[in-house]
């Protein structure tokens, strides 16, 4: 007798295949974002701002895909050929390690790697493992024997349909790309962390497209309007300070001027706060009815919540100290 799944197993799922096809069918499409730094940052980031707007666990895989492809021409890795779904499995939390030996002339992975958005639907992915010489950036085909997604330990309705798995790698064949730390220490590394930054912005925008959209058929109320222009408010900040950053980026894309951590950091945290004023402000003005009756607010609002939980609070920004002692 088979154990009959759960019902939140079950609507995970379907939130994973939905994403999935969504996500294949944008790149089938001919989806791409300008890399950074090539005088086109804006454009680049203006892309996945608006995925964020209207889908953010697509947003989430369409992201790390043009990271993927951005990191590959920094490093001079191989270009993606067509029909390549291409993730960035970079975390590195304590309970989780991957290590990376040196075997016939090639690279062998093996580990438990957490945190891999788009476990089954990435054909390949940017993968970052431990070697006897520091970390590495690996390129590994998901297709390979030794790849195995363990999908059952995402438990929240936000961003479930990122597919945010734990993905064991057993004795994997990868190809290294650069050399140690290579990934870390290029100017693209802070580059790419504005863009999951613009991805909260939008989805911060969708959020308040449920405010927006009292706003301008419901009988004027300054309680409402208030709100509403306290969330254009930040909106309009972040925007400008992605427009900014844009420029900078486009000016300056091998960071020569050392600025690119303090720019990154600055953002993505101005991202942050603006995500958590909207998803308050939103909520308390538009009180009960939403919340219970308008699914499509809930699951932006719910997806918003938990993918901002990738900016790390306080920790974030006290990371930001030390380019800012550097400056002084």
């Amino acid at each position: 007798m088979h154990d009959t799944p759960r019902p939140g197993v079950l609507a995970r799922e379907d939130a994973v295949q939905t994403t999935a096809s969504a996500f294949t069918r944008l790149l089938d499409a001919g989806w791409s974002a300008p890399l950074p730094g090539s005088g086109a940052t804006a454009e680049r980031w203006r892309a996945l701002h608006d995925l964020g707007a209207t889908d953010l666990p697509l947003a989430r895989l369409a992201e790390g895909h043009a990271d993927a492809v951005a990191v590959l021409a920094e490093l001079d890795g191989p270009a993606p050929g067509a029909g390549e779904r291409l993730g960035v499995w970079a975390a590195e939390p304590p309970s989780g390690r991957v290590g990376a030996e040196r075997a016939g002339g090639g690279w062998r992975l093996s580990g438990v790697k957490q945190w891999c958005s788009g476990a089954r639907v990435c054909t390949s992915a940017l993968v970052t493992a431990h070697a006897d010489d520091g970390r590495r950036l690996f390129l590994v085909d998901l297709g390979v024997r030794g790849v195995a997604p363990s999908p059952g330990a995402w438990a929240a309705p936000g961003m479930a349909g990122s597919d945010t798995a734990d993905v064991l790698l057993d004795d994997v064949p990868a190809l290294a790309v650069g050399g140690p730390r290579a990934y870390l220490d290029r100017p693209g590394f802070w580059h790419g962390g504005i863009g999951v930054a613009a991805v909260w912005a939008g989805g911060a925008a969708g959020v308040a497209r449920a405010l927006a959209d009292v706003v301008a058929t419901a009988p004027e109320d300054p309680h409402r309007d208030a709100a509403w222009g306290a969330v254009d408010v930040a909106l309009a900040a972040v925007d400008a300070a992605l427009a900014v950053a844009a420029a900078e980026v486009d000016a300056d894309p091998a960071d020569t001027a050392g600025t690119a951590q303090r720019r990154a950091h600055r953002v993505r945290g101005l991202a942050a706060r603006t995500g958590d004023e909207v998803l308050a402000t939103v909520a308390r003005a538009l009180g009960a009815g939403p919340a219970a009756h308008d699914a499509r607010y809930l699951g932006h609002a719910a997806d918003l919540a938990v993918y901002l939980r990738q900016h790390h609070g306080e920790r974030d920004l006290a990371a930001l100290a030390a380019p800012l002692r550097a400056a002084r």
